[in-house]
């Protein structure tokens, strides 16, 4: 059994806020505070810090939440792999960055799991920085992402690599060329992902090795969602910065047209990343497999 008050840890670090985390647990806001200071006494430190209506963890506090998450997560775990044996099925749990929900990743989930009967995944969208941390916490059995961890317990398996390019409407006077200048894409209107996306970290490294400051672009939106973007571009309000898969099915049927960035070659690894005692090695070879051959249907 999991101590309660680790259930409370994680409500009240949620939601900043004792009452509301009370709520959440159907507790009492004393009951709450209880617990924290019972976790406090039991571990010598204290959790939270106080600044005017905000709780923010103290750096001890960081770290005792942090392996909370990862207890939690670890006896789910358990539960659900009992239970799995039990029924002889499969169940994972795999993030994915915002780009891969677009491509050909998220159709090759689903072809595998249609392929081995018993086998369910749920997927997990997020940014690399936070999938990282959870799949570190044990919350995610895989993550599949544009990099490598540098976490000595997180094994890789490359599926493929992708490059940045900038994706433009086929209306657009730059539709029929190959590649574009840094002077004349400064002149365009930049729909950018979000600063916390690997996409968006990848284009600023490259600007900055050639001491280029993203403020000399006309950078109009920035935007989360890879397929808000590709709207707003076939709908010419702006062009984009994106990874080539991401932008695979519309080349295809002729949707969209890209380009290369002269002097830019932002080129990076899409990756299965996985913890060292993932006992399910024969799953990350099939994924492989079939990422191959799902990604093929994809050729332009």
């Amino acid at each position: 059994m999991i101590d309660p008050k680790l259930y409370t840890l994680l409500a009240v670090t949620e939601h900043g806020s004792y009452t509301r985390a009370a709520e959440q647990l159907s507790l009492t806001q004393p009951a709450v505070t209880q617990h924290i200071k019972q976790l406090e006494r039991e571990l010598g430190i204290k959790i939270f810090n106080r600044t005017g209506n905000e709780i923010k963890p103290t750096n001890e506090g960081a770290i005792a939440i942090r392996y909370a998450r990862r207890i939690i997560a670890l006896y789910q775990k358990l539960e659900q792999s009992l239970t799995d044996e039990r029924r002889h099925t499969r169940r994972l749990t795999v993030g994915v960055t915002h780009t891969a929900e677009s491509n050909a990743i998220t159709e090759t989930l689903g072809r595998y799991c249609t392929k081995n009967p018993g086998t369910t995944i749920t997927i997990v969208t997020d940014s690399i920085n936070n999938l990282y941390d959870m799949l570190k916490n044990y919350e995610l059995d895989l993550a599949i992402v544009e990099s490598r961890s540098q976490d000595e317990g997180i094994n890789s398996l490359m599926l493929d690599t992708d490059s940045l390019v900038l994706a433009v409407s086929n209306n657009h006077p730059l539709a029929r060329r190959s590649m574009i200048t840094i002077n004349e894409l400064r002149r365009e209107p930049l729909i950018l992902r979000r600063p916390s996306s690997g996409t968006r970290s990848l284009f600023e490294a490259h600007l900055e090795s050639q001491n280029i400051s993203l403020d000399d672009f006309n950078v109009i939106l920035e935007v989360d969602n890879v397929a808000t973007i590709k709207d707003l571009i076939r709908r010419d309000i702006g062009v984009s910065i994106l990874p080539r898969s991401a932008c695979a099915d519309e080349l295809k049927k002729k949707k969209m047209a890209v380009l290369s960035i002269e002097n830019l070659s932002m080129v990076r690894e899409i990756n299965i990343l996985y913890h060292r005692d993932f006992r399910h090695t024969d799953i990350l070879q099939a994924l492989a497999r079939e990422y191959v051959r799902t990604a093929s249907s994809y050729s332009y």
